[in-house]
C-alpha cells in the first residue's frame, strides 16, 4: 500500500512553484529525483523528494546550472559553482545579432524545460536586458536588433502567459502598463513569472485613464492589481486611482527608485513597491489573501 505521505507531480510543482515539465525533465535528462510508481505508472513523491527540489532549487539560486547540481547535492563546494549563464547569454546576444528566430526559439524552449520560471529571469533574462540595453547604445544596428526582439520576447512571452492562463482557475492578478512605451519588457516578465506559478493573470499593456481601468477591476474583480511604472508618472491621478481599488495593489519596475519617496507618502494601505518581477511575486506569494 502506497503512504499517504506521497503526492502526485501536480502537488509537488504547487509546493515548490518548478512546473511538471520541468520535474519530469529533472528525472528522465539528470537522475535528479526518483519518484515511486502507482500500478498505472504515475509518479509519486514523498517527503524527501520534496526536500530534494529545495535543495535543487537553493543551488539554482545560487548560480548553479542544473547539470552541476547531482555533484552538488553529494558534495558541497569550497566556493560557490559557477554555472554557464554567461555563456547562454552570449549565444542569445549571438542569435539576436543575426535575426535568428529559430535559434531564440530552441535555446530559450531548451532552458524553459530545465529550469523554472524565476531561476531563468534572475540568472538569465534579466542579465540579458541589462548586457543589451548596453550594446544598444552604441551598436550601428541597435534599432533593427530592438524591433527584432523585442517583437520575438512579446509573441514567445505572451503565448506562454496564454497557455498557463488556459488551466488557472480563480480570480486574476490584473497587471496594468503606467507608461506609453510600445513593449515593456517588465511587465510582460512579470506577466510569464506569475502565470508559470500557478497565478492567472490579466495584462492591459497600453495604459487607460483611471475611471477605464476601474471599470476593468469591477468587471474582472482581481485578486491584486499590478502597475509596472516608467521613469515618469502622474502621481497625483495614480493615487486618486489607487484610492478606489480594495485589496492588494503592488507598484514598482526598473525605475521605482525614481518614486519610491512619493509612493510610500501616498500612506496607502495593502500597497507593495516592487523592483525586480521576482520581488513582484514574491509579494503577491507571501500575502495569505492571495492564496
Amino acid at each position: 500500500m502506497l503512504s499517504e505521505s506521497l503526492v502526485p507531480i501536480g502537488e509537488l510543482a504547487r509546493r515548490t512553484g518548478v512546473n511538471p515539465v520541468t520535474l519530469r525533465a529533472w528525472e528522465r535528462r539528470y537522475g535528479l529525483l526518483k519518484p515511486q510508481r502507482t500500478a498505472k505508472g504515475h509518479r509519486l513523491y514523498g517527503p524527501e523528494q520534496l526536500e530534494r527540489v529545495r535543495s535543487i532549487l537553493a543551488w539554482l539560486e545560487r548560480g548553479a546550472s542544473v547539470s552541476q547540481v547531482i555533484e552538488l547535492l553529494d558534495h558541497t563546494p569550497e566556493q560557490a559553482p559557477v554555472g554557464d549563464w554567461q555563456l547562454r547569454q552570449r549565444q542569445l546576444i549571438d542569435a539576436i545579432g543575426s535575426l535568428s528566430q529559430r535559434s531564440l526559439d530552441q535555446q530559450l524552449n531548451q532552458v524553459m524545460a530545465l529550469y523554472p520560471a524565476v531561476t531563468l529571469c534572475e540568472q538569465l533574462l534579466l542579465p540579458l536586458l541589462r548586457g543589451l540595453a548596453v550594446r544598444w547604445r552604441s551598436h550601428f544596428d541597435a534599432r533593427l536588433e530592438q524591433v527584432f526582439f523585442n517583437t520575438w520576447l512579446r509573441s514567445k512571452l505572451g503565448a506562454r502567459v496564454y497557455h498557463d492562463n488556459q488551466s488557472l482557475q480563480g480570480a486574476p492578478v490584473l497587471l496594468c502598463e503606467d507608461s506609453e512605451r510600445p513593449f515593456d519588457q517588465g511587465l510582460w516578465l512579470c506577466a510569464w513569472l506569475l502565470s508559470s506559478n500557478g497565478v492567472p493573470v490579466e495584462v492591459l499593456e497600453q495604459p487607460v485613464a483611471g475611471s477605464q481601468l476601474l471599470r476593468a477591476v469591477t468587471a474582472l474583480q482581481p485578486r491584486a492589481v499590478l502597475f509596472h511604472l516608467g521613469p515618469r508618472i502622474d502621481a497625483a491621478a495614480l493615487l486618486s486611482t489607487l484610492q478606489h481599488i480594495s485589496g492588494p495593489k503592488l507598484l514598482g519596475g526598473a525605475t521605482i527608485a525614481l518614486h519610491q519617496a512619493q509612493l510610500n507618502a501616498f500612506g496607502l494601505p495593502d500597497l507593495y513597491l516592487f523592483d525586480t518581477p521576482q520581488a513582484a511575486l514574491r509579494a503577491l506569494l507571501d500575502d495569505n489573501r492571495l492564496q
